[in-house]
């Protein structure tokens, strides 16, 4: 009985509508043998075929064909825990907080640009930040600074992002995928339409997953362009002179020797600003080991 249930597993997972096909082929064999111009008003010829080929239907003699363990589907077509996978029914939703905070960094990213919105920003930043300058050479304030934007971003991934919906969202798309294959090997081109159907609801579907990936980030942004525009306001904008330029000495690299902060090292990309990215990506992976964080579904 088992092993009848995972055919009828396989055979609900490739193609939803095999249950009431199995139920439609039950019932006309409760008759005797069944033949495919019996159940042809109901069934299709590739799930017809498949029956036969997973074994549910055997060779009666050549006059037909006998469900091979008719109890067996019948408790597997009862069993609560036979379904077609759908999508997850818990949909990412966005707070007002949420919209808001998005609002808010699109409108930080003029800080890049104008000024009026840059120089106030960096100087009530200045107000906490200045004395760590005063304390540490710039390359360990980019540093600390790193540390501190990396340790946020990680805790606000794992707090805003629902793993068990992005899960499912994957879950969904792998099990598509793996069907499509299957079908695509036996020839079944019936159940290949229709796996491609369904290949493009889900794509549509997974736009929940973005939504839960893109939620944390719009907090980050709130937080992390703020710190941004500070070192931009201390160090000099483009080609300007930066409020604590002073401050700030060179640094050596490789490959190049003593350079200063606001050379430029990959294409119009800033050494403080690589630095930074740097720092960034390796306090980050430091953090999620450290404290045992996942920040991706699996």
């Amino acid at each position: 009985m088992a092993r009848t249930a995972s055919k009828v597993q396989e055979l609900v997972s490739e193609d939803a509508e095999m249950e009431s096909a199995l139920e439609y082929v039950l019932e006309r064999a409760d008759e005797g043998t069944v033949s495919w111009g019996d159940v042809s008003d109901e069934l299709t010829s590739g799930q017809w075929g498949r029956l036969i080929e997973t074994g549910v239907l055997v060779d009666s003699d050549g006059e037909g064909f006998d469900v091979d363990d008719p109890d067996g589907v019948q408790s597997a077509l009862a069993d609560d825990d036979l379904e077609f996978p759908d999508a997850p029914d818990k949909d990412s939703s966005w707070t007002k907080w949420d919209k808001m905070a998005a609002v808010v960094s699109v409108s930080l990213f003029a800080g890049y640009t104008f000024s009026e919105v840059r120089q106030p920003l960096g100087q009530a930043l200045d107000i906490a930040f200045e004395p760590l300058l005063d304390l540490l050479p710039f390359f360990a304030v980019v540093m600390v600074l790193a540390l501190f934007t990396g340790l946020y971003s990680t805790l606000l991934q794992a707090n805003l992002m629902d793993m068990e919906v992005m899960g499912a969202y994957q879950e969904r798309m792998s099990e598509i995928q793996e069907r499509r294959k299957d079908a695509k090997e036996r020839g079944d081109d019936e159940a290949l339409e229709r796996i491609q159907e369904e290949q493009m609801e889900a794509m549509t579907d997974n736009l929940g997953m973005f939504k839960e990936q893109f939620r944390p980030m719009v907090w980050i942004m709130v937080l992390t362009i703020p710190v941004f525009l500070w070192m931009y306001y201390a160090i000099g904008f483009r080609s300007g002179t930066g409020v604590h330029a002073d401050q700030i000495s060179t640094i050596i690299i490789p490959f190049k020797g003593e350079a200063a902060w606001t050379d430029d090292i990959i294409g119009p990309i800033q050494i403080w600003i690589v630095w930074y990215f740097l720092c960034s990506m390796a306090f980050t992976q430091v953090i999620r080991k450290s404290l045992n964080i996942q920040t991706t579904p699996g």
